[in-house]
């Protein structure tokens, strides 16, 4: 997208909530809030937070305004926050009145796109903003902390220099014989081309050091009792999960391994979510609740046959946090439809139509759930894959300088060491972004969320 056209996307999460955030960027901004401001005192121009309404084109709703000018903005361009009541059909209408007024739809990661673009981030410090809004873990929090504080980029950034002053005193060394004062000896050339090696290896080790192990993807299978979650984590893991038609059979939390694509998920069955009146029935909801709230997705597995309000009820009893996918189970009965209601699955991670029982619609379910973890090349495939992206920049360098080094001291000419000294150079070129190819960008930026 163009850098000199307006943006406007969601930055808060989807669903209902009790704030919800527009986020606008580009040159202009200002004439967009002017179109959209209802509040009593002038259109805001300066920096700072505004309390107002807007006006959608329907009517005026609550405002909370934050204008930041460029370039002490996150994208150093005009950028405008108008922070909305969480209602999905009130924000819906804010968006579509901006696009109306000619602000384009911000494609996935735009925002960081232009900080980047625009100076404000090198891409290493984009790559800690996705690895921070992504991350599934304290380890992971920790390790995007990191990258996103510049912790690398101080690395490489004072190697980078050294090897262009070591590349210059080759260089200047090329003009002037032994005799002349403008010569570098090679023993200084050599001692400096250490000194870079063995900071680039401790970079190396610092950048293998942060990155946290990772375990399996945790899927949590919750729902109401005989909904059918049993009976699935035992297609899906080839368990033996107790399964009965009488309600409340599954009181612990039982593990299994579900393959999924070419990758490999903790699946959990937990007790099903209803009132506790024992101490048994107690501690099942308390494993089950925790286990929820830890989970990289939520698989709310339904009876499709069940009446609409009893649904809709349910939905809102699961509440909001980790992704949650919709399972709609039995439409192998008669009278099932054969998808879930449209307001049903709004605002969630996806769905699928199954029957646990027959396996019917199990391998699209996988596919889905598969998209939605982002394994096997999605969001996040591509972010493990970035990641190692820096390990192999550094050990690119290490190899070249090393390489150069050893031939240099078995008497290659000195302007062969020079290249090499230049090739080491763009690899870490190639960590920061200076010489990072458009379609690696496309790839790093398209695994933001919109808004981001």
């Amino acid at each position: 997208m163009s850098s000199g056209s307006t943006v406007a996307a969601v930055a808060s999460p989807p669903g209902k909530g009790a704030r919800a955030v527009l986020r606008v960027s580009g040159p202009e901004t200002s004439r967009l809030l002017a179109a959209v401001w209802a509040g009593d005192d002038p259109v805001p121009a300066a920096r700072g937070m505004y309390p107002g309404r807007f006006d959608d084109g329907r009517g005026t709703q609550p405002l909370l305004l934050l204008l930041m000018p460029g370039p002490r903005s996150y994208t150093r361009e005009d950028v405008a926050e108008f922070h909305l009541p969480g209602s999905p059909p009130l924000v819906a209408a804010a968006l579509e009145r901006l696009i109306e007024l000619g602000a384009q739809p911000a494609p996935p990661g735009e925002f960081t796109r232009r900080a980047f673009l625009n100076g404000r981030l090198d891409l290493t410090r984009a790559e800690g903003v996705l690895s921070l809004v992504t991350a599934r873990s304290e380890g992971e929090r920790r390790a995007a902390t990191l990258l996103l504080g510049g912790g690398l980029l101080d690395r490489i950034g004072a190697l980078r220099a050294q090897l262009d002053v070591l590349r210059a005193l080759c260089e200047a060394s090329l003009d002037f014989d032994e005799t002349d004062t403008g010569h570098v000896p090679e023993d200084e050339l050599t001692e400096r081309a250490e000194a870079v090696s063995r900071g680039l290896n401790e970079a190396l080790a610092w950048e293998r050091a942060r990155e946290p192990e990772r375990g399996l993807p945790q899927v949590v299978l919750v729902g109401v009792p005989n909904a059918g979650k049993s009976l699935l984590f035992n297609r899906l893991t080839h368990g033996e999960a107790l399964v009965s038609l009488e309600a409340g059979t599954t009181r612990d939390a039982l593990r299994g391994t579900w393959t999924v694509g070419d990758s490999e998920v903790e699946l959990w069955d937990t007790a099903g979510v209803e009132s506790a009146d024992g101490d048994v029935e107690r501690a099942a909801q308390g494993i089950g609740l925790a286990l929820r709230e830890g989970a990289d997705l939520r698989l709310w597995v339904v009876d499709g046959g069940r009446p609409p309000a009893e649904l809709a009820a349910e939905r809102e009893a699961l509440g909001t946090g980790a992704g949650r996918f919709l399972v709609w189970n039995q439409v192998d009965r008669p009278g099932v439809p054969a998808e879930p209601p449209e307001d049903l699955r709004r605002g969630l991670a996806g769905w699928a139509a199954i029957s646990a029982a027959g396996g019917g619609g199990v391998p699209e379910l996988e596919r889905r759930v598969e998209a939605c973890l982002g394994l096997s090349g999605g969001a996040g495939g591509e972010a493990r894959e970035l990641s190692a992206r820096h390990r192999d920049a550094l050990a690119a360098a290490i190899r070249t300088l090393e390489s150069g080094l050893a031939a240099f001291r078995a008497g290659a000419p000195l302007e062969l060491f020079a290249e090499n000294l230049r090739a080491a150079t763009a690899e870490l070129d190639r960590i920061s972004g200076r010489t990072t190819p458009e379609d690696l960008l496309d790839r790093i930026f398209g695994q933001f969320c919109i808004g981001k």
